[in-house]
């Protein structure tokens, strides 16, 4: 063993050191870079001699466009270095983290493999590190020593595992390396799961287990449900999915290509350091009230209360539905009717032979926006739009011309065309609302269509895209976790507001802790019915919470999906149950609890029900050291706070208090037991259960003993 460790260290020196003059040499490269840029540009700058007086003739723009073209490769190369730059950087804090040997002949001599959060080459192209993404890795994370096979390049490759090796690695220093076969006795896990927890998630690539393997390569699918149980490591799977999906698609997938739905602000800054410690990118993060927000529809009910029904309604009444004079509005600016309702009522009507929906507005779209561009021509040549040109100011020219202009000079026929691009950019605005529909009265069409009185925001969006279109058509892949306590009305709108994309949906339905939320069989009858195809898997085994922990939160489970759940957590603290015999008692020793907690130099929560016992509560804890976070505050590094159950979710705290364990606050009932194992379940290492009164029944079959 210890020439083991002496050999693997000596190989880490050498690859340390490779790193770091590679670091090195694309520094320089990029100094010359940025050197030669500034010299280059003085040179043309002086070549051109151009001042502000001269004519711009056919031979100049050739010669800026040589430019151009010039500077656009000094970029490009730039921007290929510093990728690459940032990738050694990326591994000189950690090189590698596992070394699989494979043979691929009867025979031959096996070949070692080191795998790193990146990729990087040598100077003959070769890799002397692996991504962790790339078809090779796989056999790493298949866990299975032996006969085994990857895929690359649509070529099935068979070879011999011979073995698979883990390192724990700071920097240049080996610390301990590990040969296992069998991930529940992952040396390199536990250790990984052993160390302090922090208030930012970190990525897990060096301990993805196989049943998380088997989600992050899933093939691509129109739409992937992910069930798992609480602390499976549902959000790490996603985020790793996430990188996956820009590596295997490097020349095609951006970030602003990717949306990530989570539940909450405070949940996206406890990830936003995973992608980019693999090198990535962070993809645009929404939450559902933030997306309604930027739709114009936060003033609006948010549809948590909306049934599937309603819109179901939509879809079966519209095509025949009939709209009527007040259906229709003007698009105006400065109070100027560009585009009138008569107009709009005009260009649907003549199109009665088709349905009412999507494929008739977008006829209605061209025509309205044939007329807008008539109207531009038609007014370009009247007076009172032509003096409009004198009075912009140089900004205003700069915006609109990309020059400054001088109108006395002009003739006729030049006053009309830069009448023409200030009415082009004057009504930009127009084109856009004619676009997005803004000819029609969505929600007088939308309560007559539905015989209510007022829309919600999930019925409004839903009635617009169904008549008018549009929605994100460019997304290629929406990502929401915690998708079970969405309505079935919230992800049918959201799968039509993303059209075009594949759907990740990740969740626990035994954390569904809202009403009207969905199940994950209507979640599957649904985007079957959407998508024509769904897949699932299934993550069963907690990483998280200890296996006192684990034992507790899944009581609360049917018989046949606790049977399925595993630990892997080494045991730990028994849960602690207090039961006060009164109100005094209890506001005393839940006041004393938090008080010893913080004292514990941990971070830890206490999670109330819901936001309106949140806010009793912090009365009750007033003078204590409880910290209430603001509206998207990032969690701190220690300290106790008080949550409510919606904002604990997804976050996972050392210790976690949880107040109001009796009967009436958890009676028998499902979205009482779900809270329950919501809040159980965002503890590592201790929970503790406070109950003014007798525990709640609902922990009958727990086996637990009071403090």
């Amino acid at each position: 063993m210890h020439k083991i460790f002496e050999t693997e260290q000596q190989h880490l020196t050498e690859t340390f050191e490779k790193l770091t003059e590679i670091e090195q040499a694309l520094q320089d490269q990029l100094a010359r870079i940025l050197n030669d840029v500034a010299e280059d540009k003085d040179v043309m700058r002086d070549e051109l001699g151009l001042d502000s007086q001269s004519d711009i003739h056919v031979e100049t723009m050739a010669e800026y466009e040589a430019i151009n073209r010039i500077i656009d490769m000094y970029n490009i190369t730039a921007d290929v270095t510093t990728e690459r730059l940032h990738r050694a950087q990326l591994l000189l804090k950690q090189p590698y983290f596992a070394k699989v040997s494979l043979q691929f002949k009867p025979g031959s001599q096996p070949k070692d493999i080191y795998i790193g959060n990146a990729g990087m080459t040598d100077d003959d192209y070769r890799h002397f590190i692996v991504d962790w993404r790339s078809p090779i890795a796989e056999v790493y994370y298949n866990q299975e020593n032996g006969r085994t096979s990857y895929e690359a390049n649509g070529r099935e490759i068979s070879c011999d595992l011979i073995l698979r090796r883990q390192f724990d690695i700071d920097r240049d220093r080996l610390n301990n390396y590990f040969d296992t076969t069998v991930a529940i006795q992952d040396a390199l896990l536990l250790a990984s799961l052993a160390k302090e927890r922090s208030s930012k998630l970190t990525a897990i690539t060096a301990t993805i287990q196989k049943e998380q393997n088997r989600v992050i390569r899933h093939e691509d699918v129109p739409v992937l449900l992910v069930s798992g149980i609480a602390g499976s490591g549902k959000t790490s799977v996603l985020l790793q999915r996430i990188a996956y999906l820009f590596y295997r698609q490097r020349e095609n997938l951006k970030p602003e290509d990717v949306f990530l739905i989570t539940p909450n602000p405070v949940f996206q800054s406890y990830i936003e350091n995973v992608l980019p410690e693999m090198g990535e990118s962070n993809p645009s993060s929404i939450t559902y009230d933030s997306l309604m927000e930027k739709l114009g529809l936060g003033s609006r009910s948010l549809g948590g209360d909306i049934d599937a029904a309603s819109l179901d309604a939509i879809d079966e009444k519209l095509p025949h539905f009939k709209l009527k004079p007040g259906d229709f509005c003007d698009i105006r600016i400065d109070n100027e009717p560009v585009i009138t309702a008569a107009q709009a009522q005009g260009a649907w009507n003549k199109l009665k032979h088709l349905d009412c929906g999507t494929h008739r507005s977008s006829l209605v779209i061209d025509d309205l926006q044939v007329r807008l561009a008539q109207r531009i021509k038609r007014l370009s040549h009247a007076e009172k739009y032509q003096d409009m040109l004198a009075d912009l100011s140089e900004e205003e020219q700069l915006a609109c011309f990309g020059e400054h202009i001088f109108t006395g000079d002009m003739e006729d026929k030049e006053l009309v065309e830069y009448t023409e691009k200030l009415l082009r950019w004057r009504y930009k605005g127009i084109e856009d609302e004619i676009e997005k529909g803004s000819w029609l009265r969505i929600d007088a069409i939308g309560m007559r269509l539905l015989d209510k009185q007022t829309l919600s925001a999930v019925e409004w969006l839903y009635l617009k895209l169904a008549l008018v279109g549009g929605g994100n058509r460019h997304a290629r892949y929406v990502m929401i976790d915690e998708v079970q306590d969405y309505t079935t009305a919230q992800l049918m709108c959201l799968a039509r507001y993303f059209n075009n994309a594949h759907f990740l949906l990740l969740g626990d339905e035994n954390q569904a802790i809202k009403e009207h939320s969905t199940t994950f069989e209507e979640i599957r009858q649904l985007f079957t019915h959407l998508r024509g195809h769904i897949e699932q898997c299934d993550l069963m085994t907690s990483y998280r919470s200890s296996p006192e922990i684990t034992k507790l939160f899944t009581s609360l489970l049917d018989s046949h999906t606790r049977v399925q759940v595993s630990s892997v957590q080494r045991p730990g603290i028994d849960p602690v149950i207090i039961e006060c015999k009164n109100t005094d008692e209890y506001e005393r020793r839940l006041r004393e609890l938090v008080d010893e907690t913080a004292s514990e130099n941990c971070l830890a929560a206490v999670i109330a029900p819901d936001a309106r016992r949140m806010n009793q509560l912090e009365h009750q804890l007033e003078n204590t050291n409880v910290i209430v976070p603001a509206h998207g505050d990032a969690m701190p590094e220690k300290g106790v706070l008080l949550l409510d159950i919606a904002l604990a979710k997804g976050l996972e705290f050392d210790q976690v208090i949880v107040p109001d364990v009796q009967n009436q606050t958890y009676p028998d009932a499902r979205l009482a037991k779900n809270r329950l194992y919501t809040a159980i379940s965002r503890a590592t290492q201790k929970v503790t259960l406070i109950a003014n009164g007798p525990l709640t029944k609902l922990l009958e079959a727990a086996e637990l003993t009071d403090a």
